[in-house]
């Protein structure tokens, strides 16, 4: 985070005494990263925030990724995982989409139910809220979640979901932290004119947790982390509430960030994806694209030029709109495409010659671009559409995966 906080009551001087009303010591937790050499946060906790009682195997769900092999570019209809009624709890009942040993992309469909508390000890969180609405408990205080608002959860943060309605959930772990792009920042940290957005976006916790009972004991935290390079769990029992801060200061704390406060960067032909970007990880960013006036050079092309990311795997999330780029391909709002690298991609035929002298594009997606190769998860697999491979040569394929015919519409 590039810019400090405090909330509640905290000493004059850092790792100095720090008493309640009653004379009761307070105890300190340090919340750093990379060592003591970077961002972090000082929290003050009525109990000791290391006295576990309890650990025991917790499975996180299937963790297991198929290759995309033989290699193709990939559709995956994610309105299709939770139908009919069906959720899933925020945490445990996330659906495994795609991924490597950088980055996995989960969704889930939410109900009301809170979730069990939760941190991820793998790396930082970027949850992308598609639809509803809800809270985000954490250790650092409460804070509000809306359709449309990314959550930036740091490396082991203690919290859970609690949802006031159905919500839709893209869940991007990190096996990094995630941060804005260090070209939108000043040495010292603060963004820079040129940024699509600031820290006015960026909306942290504004009050602590209410008290929590004393008396309250064995308290569960399911812990997502990795044993032999494998994401595993551990299910561990603590004899006081995480969420017995009484006060904190510092840079590092989740928060959340609208993509409708992104200002989307437009110029005279059109714009490679970097300028679209909007935090980035280790070997993996993230873009979102929003409507947006579009390329005003008089034989401008609107839509993407085909090209090869010859780095990258990358990953789009269609989310609103109309998607000018994909008409006639199946892609839909829900829809997730992967285009690997190692080969050429970009616009549907049909939609180049259909863009020109478009003034305005109406589309919301958001985009995760990889350095390393993704695999399929179990989620992505069940909802694949075995026909996008073929799309730009105007051609399908049968249910039973036969051979390539050319498609009637």
């Amino acid at each position: 985070m590039p810019h400090y906080r405090t909330l509640g009551e905290i000493p004059r001087q850092r790792h100095t005494q720090h008493r309640d009303d009653t004379g009761q010591l307070l105890f300190e937790e340090l919340v750093g990263e990379e060592g003591f050499s970077s961002d972090s946060a000082l929290l003050y906790h009525r109990g000791v925030p290391s006295a576990l009682v309890d650990s025991q195997v917790w499975e996180p769900g299937d963790q297991t990724l198929a290759p995309n092999h033989p290699l193709k570019a990939r559709h995956l209809r994610l309105h299709t995982l939770f139908v009919g009624g069906e959720y899933g709890d925020p945490v445990e009942g996330r659906r495994l989409v795609l991924g490597n040993n950088d980055v996995r992309i989960s969704y889930v469909v939410t109900g009301t139910d809170p979730s069990s508390l939760y941190r991820n000890a793998i790396g930082d969180e970027c949850v992308f809220v598609e639809s509803g609405g809800g809270t985000v408990e954490t250790v650092f205080g409460p804070l509000p979640y809306r359709s449309g608002d990314y959550v930036l959860i740091p490396r082991s943060t203690t919290h859970r979901w609690v949802p006031n309605q159905s919500s839709r959930l893209y869940a991007i772990e990190a096996n990094s932290h995630i941060h804005p792009p260090k070209r939108y920042l000043s040495r010292f940290g603060q963004f820079l004119e040129h940024a699509p957005y600031c820290e006015r976006d960026l909306h942290g916790p504004t009050q602590l947790m209410p008290p929590v009972d004393e008396a309250e004991s064995d308290v569960d935290v399911l812990v997502k982390h990795r044993v032999g390079g494998q994401v595993v769990g551990t299910r561990m029992t603590y004899a006081t509430h995480p969420f017995d801060v009484v006060g904190w200061d510092g840079c590092l704390y989740p928060y959340t960030f609208n993509i409708d406060d992104f200002m989307p960067i437009t110029g005279k032909v059109h714009q490679p994806p970097p300028v679209h970007q909007v935090f980035e990880g280790w070997n993996f960013v993230i873009c979102n694209f929003l409507p947006r006036k579009v390329d005003y050079h008089e034989l401008a092309v609107p839509v993407p030029y085909y090209h090869s990311n010859v780095d990258s795997d990358e990953v789009m999330f269609y989310v609103g709109g109309d998607y000018e780029a994909r008409k006639g391909s199946g892609i839909a709002i829900g829809s997730v495409s992967l285009h690997p690298g190692g080969y050429a991609h970009g616009p549907q035929p049909s939609a180049i010659e259909a863009s020109l002298g478009a003034e305005r594009f109406e589309e919301s997606a958001v985009m995760v671009d990889t350095f390393a190769p993704l695999g399929i998860g179990e989620g992505g697999l069940a909802v694949e559409d075995p026909a996008y491979a073929w799309s730009w040569a105007g051609r399908t394929t049968g249910e039973d995966g036969g051979p390539a015919v050319f498609s009637n519409s």
